[in-house]
Protein backbone atom coordinates (compact mmCIF):
# COMPACT_ATOMS: atom_id res chain seq x y z
CA UNK A 1 0.00 0.00 0.00
CA UNK A 2 1.16 3.46 -0.90
CA UNK A 3 0.03 7.42 -0.77
CA UNK A 4 -1.40 8.55 -4.14
CA UNK A 5 -0.84 11.31 -6.04
CA UNK A 6 -3.17 14.41 -5.69
CA UNK A 7 -6.63 13.52 -7.58
CA UNK A 8 -6.06 9.72 -8.35
CA UNK A 9 -8.56 7.85 -6.17
CA UNK A 10 -7.49 4.72 -4.29
CA UNK A 11 -8.93 3.23 -0.70
CA UNK A 12 -9.24 5.02 2.37
CA UNK A 13 -7.25 4.13 5.75
CA UNK A 14 -8.08 5.89 8.79
CA UNK A 15 -5.70 5.60 12.03
CA UNK A 16 -6.93 6.75 15.31
CA UNK A 17 -5.95 6.16 19.29
CA UNK A 18 -9.45 5.14 19.27
CA UNK A 19 -9.96 2.91 16.19
CA UNK A 20 -12.79 0.86 16.51
CA UNK A 21 -13.12 -2.69 15.31
CA UNK A 22 -16.60 -3.12 17.39
CA UNK A 23 -19.53 -5.58 15.68
CA UNK A 24 -17.71 -6.54 12.79
CA UNK A 25 -15.09 -7.91 15.32
CA UNK A 26 -12.36 -6.13 13.15
CA UNK A 27 -11.75 -9.55 11.37
CA UNK A 28 -12.33 -9.02 7.91
CA UNK A 29 -10.50 -4.85 8.00
CA UNK A 30 -7.22 -4.53 6.03
CA UNK A 31 -5.06 -3.29 8.41
CA UNK A 32 -1.33 -1.86 7.26
CA UNK A 33 1.09 -0.28 9.60
CA UNK A 34 -2.02 0.81 12.12
CA UNK A 35 -3.85 2.29 9.24
CA UNK A 36 -7.43 0.38 8.99
CA UNK A 37 -9.29 0.37 5.56
CA UNK A 38 -12.49 2.21 6.00
CA UNK A 39 -14.26 0.90 3.08
CA UNK A 40 -14.16 3.79 1.43
CA UNK A 41 -12.52 5.08 -2.04
CA UNK A 42 -11.63 8.62 -2.31
CA UNK A 43 -8.90 11.38 -2.93
CA UNK A 44 -6.96 13.97 -1.92
CA UNK A 45 -7.10 17.78 -3.77
CA UNK A 46 -4.54 19.86 -3.87
CA UNK A 47 -5.16 21.44 -0.51
CA UNK A 48 -5.34 18.18 1.29
CA UNK A 49 -8.93 18.06 1.41
CA UNK A 50 -10.31 14.45 1.47
CA UNK A 51 -13.48 13.50 -0.99
CA UNK A 52 -15.18 9.98 -1.11
CA UNK A 53 -16.73 9.09 -4.15
CA UNK A 54 -17.66 5.88 -2.88
CA UNK A 55 -17.61 2.65 -1.28
CA UNK A 56 -15.16 -0.22 -2.27
CA UNK A 57 -17.04 -2.74 -2.80
CA UNK A 58 -19.60 -0.42 -4.93
CA UNK A 59 -16.99 0.06 -7.54
CA UNK A 60 -18.14 -1.16 -11.24
CA UNK A 61 -15.27 -2.29 -12.77
CA UNK A 62 -16.46 -2.57 -16.52
CA UNK A 63 -14.01 -3.36 -19.53
CA UNK A 64 -10.83 -2.58 -17.31
CA UNK A 65 -12.19 0.77 -16.34
CA UNK A 66 -12.85 1.66 -12.74
CA UNK A 67 -16.44 3.17 -12.16
CA UNK A 68 -18.12 4.97 -9.11
CA UNK A 69 -21.75 4.44 -9.32
CA UNK A 70 -21.70 8.13 -7.27
CA UNK A 71 -20.76 9.79 -9.58
CA UNK A 72 -22.94 8.84 -12.23
CA UNK A 73 -25.67 8.88 -9.70
CA UNK A 74 -24.90 12.33 -9.19
CA UNK A 75 -24.93 13.19 -13.02
CA UNK A 76 -28.17 11.77 -13.60
CA UNK A 77 -29.44 13.90 -10.80
CA UNK A 78 -28.30 16.90 -11.75
CA UNK A 79 -30.85 16.21 -14.66
CA UNK A 80 -34.40 18.74 -13.49
CA UNK A 81 -36.28 15.53 -14.61
CA UNK A 82 -34.65 13.11 -12.56
CA UNK A 83 -36.03 12.92 -8.65
CA UNK A 84 -33.68 10.15 -7.68
CA UNK A 85 -31.31 7.36 -9.12
CA UNK A 86 -28.72 4.73 -8.30
CA UNK A 87 -26.87 2.76 -10.15
CA UNK A 88 -24.83 -0.74 -10.51
CA UNK A 89 -23.01 -3.05 -11.96
CA UNK A 90 -24.69 -6.27 -13.36
CA UNK A 91 -22.92 -9.07 -15.00
CA UNK A 92 -22.02 -8.88 -18.65
CA UNK A 93 -20.16 -11.39 -20.97
CA UNK A 94 -18.16 -8.75 -23.02
CA UNK A 95 -17.11 -6.21 -20.16
CA UNK A 96 -17.15 -8.46 -17.06
CA UNK A 97 -20.00 -5.67 -15.51
CA UNK A 98 -21.67 -2.95 -17.42
CA UNK A 99 -23.65 -0.46 -15.83
CA UNK A 100 -26.83 0.00 -15.05
CA UNK A 101 -29.20 2.72 -13.46
CA UNK A 102 -32.79 3.19 -12.09
CA UNK A 103 -34.43 6.22 -11.69
CA UNK A 104 -37.10 8.18 -10.59
CA UNK A 105 -38.63 10.97 -12.62
CA UNK A 106 -39.81 13.93 -10.99
CA UNK A 107 -43.34 14.91 -10.92
CA UNK A 108 -44.84 15.40 -14.28
CA UNK A 109 -41.69 14.38 -16.02
CA UNK A 110 -41.45 12.23 -19.10
CA UNK A 111 -38.16 11.53 -20.32
CA UNK A 112 -36.70 8.90 -22.45
CA UNK A 113 -33.84 6.63 -21.56
CA UNK A 114 -32.27 7.91 -24.42
CA UNK A 115 -32.17 11.50 -23.34
CA UNK A 116 -31.11 10.80 -20.22
CA UNK A 117 -27.96 8.55 -21.39
CA UNK A 118 -26.96 11.76 -23.54
CA UNK A 119 -27.35 13.66 -20.48
CA UNK A 120 -24.47 11.33 -18.83
CA UNK A 121 -22.39 11.56 -21.91
CA UNK A 122 -22.53 15.58 -22.10
CA UNK A 123 -20.82 15.37 -18.60
CA UNK A 124 -18.48 12.21 -18.26
CA UNK A 125 -16.82 9.67 -20.33
CA UNK A 126 -18.34 7.16 -22.53
CA UNK A 127 -17.53 4.19 -20.38
CA UNK A 128 -19.48 5.88 -17.53
CA UNK A 129 -22.66 5.70 -19.81
CA UNK A 130 -25.16 3.21 -17.98
CA UNK A 131 -26.09 0.76 -21.09
CA UNK A 132 -29.17 0.12 -19.34
CA UNK A 133 -31.24 2.58 -17.66
CA UNK A 134 -34.86 1.31 -15.88
CA UNK A 135 -37.60 3.96 -14.99
CA UNK A 136 -39.47 2.97 -11.92
CA UNK A 137 -42.30 4.61 -10.03
CA UNK A 138 -40.03 4.39 -6.77
CA UNK A 139 -36.42 2.65 -5.48
CA UNK A 140 -37.13 0.21 -3.29
CA UNK A 141 -35.91 0.95 0.38
CA UNK A 142 -35.25 -1.22 3.29
CA UNK A 143 -36.56 0.35 6.97
CA UNK A 144 -33.40 2.35 7.25
CA UNK A 145 -34.75 3.96 4.30
CA UNK A 146 -31.26 2.47 2.19
CA UNK A 147 -31.72 1.75 -1.11
CA UNK A 148 -31.90 -2.35 -1.88
CA UNK A 149 -29.64 -2.46 -4.33
CA UNK A 150 -30.15 -6.64 -4.51
CA UNK A 151 -33.49 -6.43 -5.02
CA UNK A 152 -32.43 -4.04 -7.94
CA UNK A 153 -30.26 -6.22 -8.95
CA UNK A 154 -32.10 -9.01 -9.39
CA UNK A 155 -35.02 -7.16 -11.43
Amino acid sequence: HRELPTGEVGQIFVRSSTLFDGYTSGATKDFHDGFMASGDMGYLDDAGRLFVVGRDDEMIVSGGENVYPIEVEKTLVAHPDVAEATVLGVDDDQYGQRLAAFVVLADGAARSVDDLKQHVRESLANYKVPRDITILDELPRGSTGKILRNELRGS
